[in-house]
């Protein structure tokens, strides 16, 4: 890793780049920019492991370059609430010795989580509106507002001794927004004529032709289903979906049905809304989960996370008819309104069989409009770049294949210009050097993964890395259970196989309970869950593992074998 030229007092030194997550995969994004002895932080993004990392809820960037940097990381600066962009902020505050910038609705989503880490940041918590600018340090760093699926959302352009960068953050161009609150365009031209260094702008819809969809454009298929809905209506969205939220409430005003939110995540995120006024709901609208069974199934609209098929969220455990308060039936209707995130197809396909069981009418994105994407299309992304006229581009957010088409795109696009754009396609870990002589790679930072549990234990590397030292610590226990795949019944009797786990001399009775658990949990799940492998392995392992660190403070590496006979 090389260290940021120290600036002269003629204003001449370097800029260094380096971004942390992000380029080459969707989530986990972050980046981070210095000068002289001056960093800050944009954005601090997690991504969700996949089922073949077991016991990791979250990944996070390696944050190995911020520490080195101890003592110089001035702010965090966040773009927007969504996960991918401030579900690292609990890791990184702790490295960053200043404040952290945000809008109102994106620090009062980050707040909660920095609590839950026993993080007290409310004094560093810096709320900015569109247009304000803050100064860290020899960085002028100036807010823009842009349009996204969530409200709050701002671009930044960060002012260096070198010059301008410009960074879209997730951002399209919806020219109907709800809430009435415009991309400014206009700033982004004033820029480009102003001139602007570099511009790191979100490929992740550079594939689509054409502009991306406006949130109203949803409203007509969701009219359409309202009126031919005749029981309870479920539509499962992300619960940071608030744009999605209003239009269903006022739908559900407007038909006189009422409304409950289902999954934590979707009440937390909605009281937060209706705190801080983005998301309106008239009185006497809302209703409890547990009121749901208490009104007619035709006067009910719930609105539920699960969207992407996760065992333990609430519209999964509807689909097999496991919720305590909400039953489905065949006069209900069930509308996924997100897309499908690459990865999460398998498990959203379980759900859908389990809901197509209950016979309910089950609507998802391919049979009626009723999801648009929050980020720009090809079009859109040009747009941008034409009013911002960069020196230097380089393309973010968004796998490698992503990247290299907008690298191409924005390279066809500038060909003919009189100055054309230098397109430079970095990854992560890469380092990028501006200053009076041009831009460069110059090296690489550590770069990479850490794992994350439910316990806050992180494991930096790979996952063989990560489950060697969970094994090292806890060992391993492999519950085995056999299951008739047409019945659902248990066949014989489950059992524990454990491999490194001590057990205390005084408890050896403990595998033993350990099975007669295993066995209760198996028994109380219903014969759909059982015969679905995702779900039935999801709750094994999260029952085995508390069982084990309620009685030993331990936690073995859990993982379930299922074998269906």
């Amino acid at each position: 890793m090389t260290t940021p030229t120290q600036e002269g007092t003629d204003g001449s030194g370097t800029l260094e780049i380096v971004p942390l997550g992000g380029l080459g995969e969707f989530g986990m994004n972050m980046m981070a920019v210095s000068w002289g002895e001056t960093t800050i932080v944009i954005d601090a993004g997690v991504m969700f492991a996949e089922p073949e990392l077991p016991g990791v809820d979250l990944i996070i960037p390696d944050l190995s370059y911020l520490e080195s940097r101890a003592g110089q990381v001035r702010a965090l600066v966040l773009t927007h609430g969504h996960e991918d962009h401030i579900g690292a902020a609990p890791y990184v505050v702790p490295l960053v010795d200043g404040p952290v910038y945000g809008t109102p609705l994106t620090l009062a989503l980050v707040e909660p989580k920095l609590a839950g880490h026993g993080i007290d940041a409310a004094d560093r918590l810096v709320p900015i509106r569109p247009r304000d600018r803050v100064v860290v340090g020899d960085f002028e760093i100036e807010f823009l507002r842009v349009t996204h699926s969530i409200p709050d959302c701002v671009a930044l352009a960060v002012h260096t001794p070198v010059g301008t960068i410009v960074h879209t953050g997730d951002f399209k161009i919806d020219q109907t927004p709800l809430d009435g609150e415009h991309t400014d365009l206009h700033r982004f031209a004033e820029l480009g004529s102003a001139g602007v260094l570099a511009l790191f702008a979100d490929s992740t819809n550079i594939e689509r032709p054409g502009f991306t969809g406006s949130e109203i454009e949803v409203v007509g298929a969701f009219e359409e289903i309202f009126t031919s809905s005749t029981g309870r209506l479920i539509v499962a969205a992300f619960s940071s979906s608030l744009y999605r939220m209003q239009i269903l409430v006022d739908l559900a005003a407007q038909f006189d049905r009422k409304v409950a939110f289902l999954g934590r995540g979707m009440m937390e995120n909605s009281q937060t809304a209706m705190r801080l006024g983005h998301l309106r709901v008239p009185d006497g609208l809302l209703i409890r989960d547990s009121d749901v069974a208490n009104w007619p199934a035709q006067d009910v609209l719930c609105i539920t996370t699960g969207s992407q098929g996760e065992p333990l969220a609430a519209l999964s455990r509807i689909a097999i008819d496991d919720h305590r308060h909400v039953k489905l039936g065949p006069e209900d209707t069930v509308v996924l309104s997100a897309r499908a995130i690459p990865g999460n197809e398998k498990a959203i396909g379980r759900v859908m069989n389990h809901l197509s069981r209950r016979g309910v009418r089950l609507i998802h994105e391919g049979l009626k409009k009723v999801h648009v994407s929050g980020h720009g299309s090809a079009e859109e992304l040009k747009l941008v770049l034409s009013l911002v006229r960069p020196r230097y581009f380089v393309p973010i957010h968004g796998e490698y294949r992503q990247l290299a088409q907008h690298a191409r795109v924005v390279a066809q696009a500038t060909a003919g210009a009189p100055a054309p754009t230098e397109v430079l396609l970095l990854e992560d870990g890469d380092i990028l050097h501006l200053d009076a002589d041009g831009a460069r790679r110059a090296g690489r930072a550590p770069a990479g993964r850490v794992l994350i549990d439910g316990t806050r234990v992180g494991e930096v590397g790979d996952e063989v890395l990560r489950d060697r030292r969970h094994l090292s610590a806890d060992g391993l226990l492999v519950p085995v259970v056999a299951i008739s795949k047409q019945t659902g019944e248990v066949e014989g009797v489950p059992e524990i196989i454990a491999r490194g786990v001590v057990i205390d001399p005084d408890d050896e009775g403990l595998l033993a309970e350990a099975a007669r658990v295993l066995s209760d949990v198996v028994a109380a799940a219903s014969v759909e869950e059982r015969t679905d492998q995702g779900l039935i392995a999801e709750r094994i392992r999260v029952e085995v593992r508390r069982y084990f660190r309620k009685r030993t403070g331990r936690r073995p590496l859990v993982l379930p074998v299922i074998m269906e006979i």
